[in-house]
């Protein structure tokens, strides 16, 4: 029962995590409450953007150029689609600082991106109406993930190089040892070195437990999928951001049918994850309808939404660090919103930490110590 890495939680980052832990060698534990892929975490809802001009900063950008090689290889390792180049356009006022990190990132990197009047988007997408002199930058190469396949892919690899899995078992306490860590589950007990903590939107309870505060908040979210023509499909339309005064809106195309997907990033209801969420409303409808009315207005038809959940950091950047005074416990957290375009990676970088060596990207943007006067 003692493993060289314990992994707690199999979902967006764990389970690569997983993957790229038995590859280099390692003897593995995989624990999660539930078995992956599942609605509980933050890995459901088919799609996620992936996009390299970051807006968030350029500081994320070889995190996100790494992600999408190892995505593209285990679609290749696994004869699974991961990854969908459909172009993503981002749309705001030209100052917004969001949209001036896309293009700076995009300068700095050499990555392909097209600045687009509001004329030049309203020709190319006739399905969008801008009416506040927005522009746009267009990433052709950039695209959405698919979640839960990304999931299955890793889980895969990480069995075929022989991962143990513990699916099915909650975590019920963390105790550091003499040189290693012991990790109590509902049915078991186990010792490892390393334990890395990639728990989702349940690691700020975990971590209270091992008496290490952490400033996430866990935050209700919802997206929903509309009735759209063939405007709208996949072959003919990109993922999109809105970045306007007040609200962010991010979507995709059809997906083989499915419907126009959209959803707000910001905002959101704070939430117990261990309490059901209330199910997609009225309310989530109406603010999904009124975006829409102004910017899509031939879109008009819900056909379902559903919820998620953020974990959420005061400043939206992750949090990836050694436990204070143990780098035997790595935590991986807060990914805010904007974080499983970068898994692949995120799961390398981890185990790199583990095994002690030179992590190829600058981690002080996402340390424990930034919030220690806070």
């Amino acid at each position: 029962m003692h493993y060289h890495t314990i992994i707690i939680g199999a979902g967006s980052m764990g389970m690569p995590t997983s993957y790229f832990s038995v590859k280099n060698g390692h003897k593995t534990l995989l624990i999660d409450t539930y078995e992956p892929p599942h609605t509980f975490g933050t890995h459901h809802g088919d799609t996620r953007i992936i996009r390299y001009a970051y807006g968030e900063g350029a500081q994320y950008v070889p995190l996100a150029l790494r992600a999408a090689t190892l995505f593209k290889e285990a679609e290749h390792l696994t004869k699974r689609k991961l990854l969908e180049e459909v172009g993503v356009l981002n749309i705001g006022k030209e100052d917004t600082n969001f949209m001036q990190n896309v293009f700076k990132s995009a300068e700095r990197f050499q990555l392909p991106i097209e600045k687009l009047s509001t004329s030049d988007i309203e020709k190319r997408w006739t399905g969008i109406n801008l009416v506040h002199n927005e522009i746009g930058a267009y990433e052709p190469n950039a695209g959405f993930l698919h979640v839960e396949e990304c999931i299955r892919a890793y889980k895969d690899l990480a069995a075929q190089e022989g991962a143990v899995f513990a699916f099915n078992e909650k975590v019920v306490s963390i105790t550091e040892g003499d040189g290693h860590v012991e990790v109590k589950t509902n049915k078991s007990c186990y010792t490892a070195d390393y334990l890395i903590v990639t728990a989702g939107a349940f690691v700020k309870e975990l971590m209270s437990s091992i008496h290490l505060p952490l400033p996430v908040t866990i935050l209700r979210k919802t997206f929903a999928w509309y009735d759209s023509d063939e405007r709208f499909s996949e072959q003919n339309f990109p993922c999109f951001s809105f970045e306007l005064e007040n609200a962010t809106y991010y979507g995709f195309p059809s997906v083989n049918g499915t419907g126009l997907k959209i959803g707000r990033h910001d905002g959101g209801v704070v939430i117990d994850p261990n309490r059901d969420r209330d199910d997609f409303n009225l309310s989530d409808q109406e603010e999904l309808d009124e975006f829409l009315h102004e910017y899509m207005p031939s879109i008009q038809n819900l056909k379902f939404g559903k919820t998620c959940m953020y974990d959420m950091t005061p400043d939206e950047d992750f949090i990836i660090d050694y436990f204070p005074g143990n780098d035997r416990i790595v935590l991986a957290s807060g990914f805010s919103g904007h974080g499983f375009k970068f898994a692949s990676a995120i799961g390398e970088l981890l185990v790199d930490m583990t095994n002690k060596k030179d992590v190829n990207f600058d981690l002080s943007l996402f340390s424990l110590e930034r919030f220690k006067n806070s």
